[in-house]
């Protein structure tokens, strides 16, 4: 799987690499051509990231990133999903992304995945770990922000929680008490992220308690870190392509609430795409 990871190779015209290209309605060449490189859109975070055939890795274990690729693949994009375990490997395909394997938690399987892609213009990550072993929300998410910033990507989503960062008081001390060691390793990777805005530009979202349900379409995104509220995977899947696509949100720290779903009596003041 590794070598179809190649864009300029002529084997993209096999495997999981070929099913993508098959997808895509701009994608038809004649047989035996190889793509152009050339044909490839540029795209800038400067001026927000074009999903049609923008690269795109989505790196978590489910849920989110599976919403996510799912809607990206949609709109046109190329998509990778970084997975450590072949478990989704078939759900994955059948969405016509293509999986990258590697442990988010070893910098040099990571670094392979980045330096076979040739070209990545944005990064969208929903790693976690557990209370239990959090190592993931902080090496983890930290060995693909600075793979990236070193690979010269545009632009990172970085999806962590609510609780994170100034927004600590936001769920409440018994809350935050209970998922205190996932949030302290998630500020580190927060804090890593800011460190290089100057490589690329960044957004934190922080998601409010997730649901499984189907989307109600009322996920919203603030800047007010006092807020805190449930949202659904889904829903936090479109607010992260909102962000993906608006260069709005460059270097902008969010939290993402169903609008619906607030904590307590506040009302939101939703940040404007």
């Amino acid at each position: 799987m590794q070598t179809a990871l190649r864009r300029s190779a002529c084997t993209h015209r096999t495997g999981a690499r070929h099913q993508a290209a098959a997808a895509r309605p701009f994608s038809v060449q004649r047989p035996g051509q190889c793509p152009p490189v050339q044909q490839r859109a540029r795209v800038t975070a400067a001026a927000g990231i074009d999903p049609d055939n923008a690269s795109i890795l989505v790196c978590g274990g489910g849920g989110v990133a599976l919403h996510v690729t799912k809607k990206l693949k949609d709109m046109g994009s190329w998509v990778w999903m970084m997975q450590r375990h072949d478990d989704r490997r078939k759900e994955i395909e059948g969405l016509m992304a293509i999986v990258a394997r590697a442990d988010a938690t070893d910098r040099a399987s990571v670094d392979k995945v980045f330096a076979d892609i040739e070209e990545v213009d944005a990064v969208i990550s929903s790693i976690g770990g557990s209370t239990k072993d959090p190592t993931a929300d902080s090496t983890g998410n930290i060995n693909v922000i600075e793979a990236a910033a070193a690979k010269g990507v545009k632009k990172f989503i970085l999806v962590t929680s609510i609780g994170c960062g100034d927004s600590k008081d936001a769920p409440g001390e018994q809350v935050y008490k209970v998922l205190e060691p996932v949030l302290l390793q998630k500020d580190k990777a927060e804090e890593r992220l800011k460190q290089l805005s100057d490589k690329m530009a960044y957004t934190i979202i922080r998601p409010g308690g997730l649901k499984s349900e189907a989307a109600t379409g009322n996920g919203v995104l603030t800047s007010d870190a006092s807020i805190c509220g449930s949202i659904t995977r889904e829903d936090v899947a479109n607010v992260v392509i909102k962000a993906l696509l608006s260069s709005k949100t460059d270097n902008q720290v969010l939290s993402a609430v169903d609008r619906n779903q607030v904590f307590g009596e506040k009302s939101v003041a939703e940040f404007s795409l």
